[in-house]
């Protein structure tokens, strides 16, 4: 990666960024626990993506419903959407390609089809980067960030932090997927409400549909004319949830 550093695979990850020494990262397992971790200081346990509205509405009553509704966002939305985007933005990343962040940036954001998921796309973003500069201050990708306004939305804040992390393309959308499906799952543990051998056993039985998604995802990174976040109920649950009298989310 000539702009952006240069990878060295030994017992652990060490990246090199131009300029400045080495210095030792966890190894992709490790890393990919950490970006993934619900302990990662970005918010995403305050959103429900729509989840506590279709509660509300009546869609998602039970465990069934729950794992029928979780299959749905991370088939017909994630795999389609987020998870081909933060591709993108990888690839973009470690070319420090401004021109193709930005288009990606402008896609996410004008497909965040509400406030509400806009506004957490965004502040999620924010936070990541925050988390990596305060891991990783000289890190050369930084003044690229800077360059995207208001920040990089969530999906390209989360390549970016994979890719300070050493994380490859794919490792990274398994990352984000697991993150996404384990917030959900905590999100519906909530809500619906569920308990915690439900939520194990939705776990269980989503954990399968993750590589099939980053695979269909890791097709489509090169080919934005087809990504594509169609999911009108998503939308009009999103824009009621805005103004649902009571809520524990902040989508």
């Amino acid at each position: 990666m000539d702009n952006m550093g240069t990878i060295t695979d030994t017992a652990t990850i060490t990246i090199i960024p131009m300029g400045i020494e080495p210095q030792a990262i966890p190894a992709p397992q490790l890393a990919m626990m950490w970006l993934s971790s619900p302990a990662l200081p970005v918010g995403g346990f305050s959103y429900s993506e729509g989840l506590e509205a279709a509660v509300d509405a009546g869609f998602v009553t039970d465990e069934a419903q729950t794992l029928a509704w979780l299959r749905g966002q991370l088939q017909l939305t994630l795999a389609r959407s987020e998870l081909p985007a933060a591709c993108a933005a990888h690839a973009a990343w470690s070319a420090a390609d401004l021109a193709a962040l930005r288009a990606v940036q402008t896609w996410v954001l004008a497909t965040r089809e509400t406030f509400e998921l806009r506004q957490q796309s965004q502040q999620m973003g924010r936070s990541m980067l925050e988390w990596l500069r305060n891991l990783r201050p000289d890190h050369p990708a930084l003044p690229i960030a800077a360059q995207l306004e208001p920040a990089p939305a969530w999906p390209l804040a989360f390549a970016l932090g994979g890719l300070a992390l050493g994380l490859e393309a794919e490792q990274m959308a398994h990352a984000l997927a697991f993150s996404w499906l384990e917030n959900q799952v905590q999100a519906a543990m909530r809500v619906v409400p569920l308990g915690q051998s439900s939520g194990q056993r939705l776990l269980a039985a989503l954990l399968p549909d993750i590589p099939a998604s980053v695979e269909q995802a890791r097709n489509l990174q090169d080919r934005m004319e087809d990504w594509q976040s169609f999911s009108p109920l998503l939308a009009i649950l999103s824009s009621r949830h805005e103004t649902q009298y009571s809520r524990l989310f902040r989508s």
